[in-house]
């Protein structure tokens, strides 16, 4: 266990409980979130989720922060957790994190480690995860940080986990811009999505075609159009107002995604310019792009 570092200074005295799909990634966020500091305590039954607080407080200090890793092995007691969660029963600053992948991304995953699921029951194993999502879909809902993990590898989760609570200012939103492309499926841990094919494809430029939004001659042709500025300019402001309300609700994490058709020139160029006016009014905004590169 490592000592709580200045790098996490924001996180002291918080309470990170790490659920989600079986094979989605939940041992490697733990793992991360130790490292960070976090006193981990894996595979917790929510009725004792309490008690561990309360032994921590004792032991090492209200400051000390950590996660506790619950999954649907707990069965019923899910319930208990949602109360718990729900009432603020802890006494700390709780943030809920969900790990998610698609099916096929989890068959594949649990085939690889030759495990049945957990609620299989003798059945396929897709059964299990269908059963599976059912049981966790209040939890999905309540997420305060939702990451799905099927594009991403070990060290790019870890790398996410780290983002969400390394950092050491914990006041702010902090907001992910994230380009994608419609032809490969909406960011399920989205919380806004924006469609940026109301604006001229530079794909049938071909001196624009090989390059991406992440070049100044594309990213000045997608941004110079009719209509760019004017949805800057209002969609800048519809998130103010959504970051307002979020903190309010103690929701400290926003994923907004813009796409295109294959997420390559105008939702990239779109969601660095969208980054770049969001930092310049003070918000924590990093931007990535997931199909970028996949064509």
């Amino acid at each position: 266990m490592h000592p709580p570092e200045d790098g996490v200074a924001s996180h002291r005295g918080e309470l990170v409980v790490v659920t989600g799909m079986t094979g989605a990634g939940r041992s490697t966020a733990a793992k991360e979130l130790e490292d960070l500091g976090f006193y981990v305590v894996d595979n917790l039954p929510p009725t004792l989720l309490r008690d561990v607080v309360r032994l921590v407080d004792e032991t090492r200090g209200y400051e000390q922060p950590i996660a506790v890793v619950v999954d649907v092995r707990s069965g019923s007691f899910f319930e208990t957790l949602q109360a718990n969660l729900a009432q603020g029963a802890t006494g700390r600053r709780t943030t809920l994190l969900f790990l998610e992948a698609t099916d096929d991304v989890l068959v594949r995953r649990q085939e690889a480690a030759r495990r049945p699921h957990p609620l299989q029951a003798g059945g396929r194993l897709l059964d299990g995860l269908h059963r599976e999502r059912q049981a966790l879909a209040d939890l999905r809902s309540d997420a305060d940080v939702v990451i799905d993990t099927s594009n991403l590898n070990v060290h790019q989760l870890t790398a996410r986990v780290a983002e969400a609570f390394g950092a050491p200012d914990n006041l702010r939103l902090k907001i992910t811009c994230t380009s994608f492309g419609f032809k490969y499926g909406i960011p399920v841990d989205a919380d806004l999505v924006a469609d940026m094919r109301f604006l001229p494809n530079p794909h049938w430029i071909p001196e624009l075609r090989p390059m991406t939004g992440r070049d100044e001659a594309v990213a000045t042709y997608v941004t110079e159009r009719p209509g760019a500025q004017d949805f800057l300019a209002q969609y800048v402001p519809v998130i103010q107002t959504v970051a307002e309300g979020y903190l309010r609700e103690g929701k400290r994490f926003a994923t907004i995604a813009i796409g295109c058709t294959g997420g390559k020139h105008r939702s990239v160029a779109m969601t660095e310019e969208l980054a770049r006016r969001l930092r310049e009014l003070g918000f924590d905004a990093t931007a990535t792009h997931r199909d970028l590169g996949r064509e």
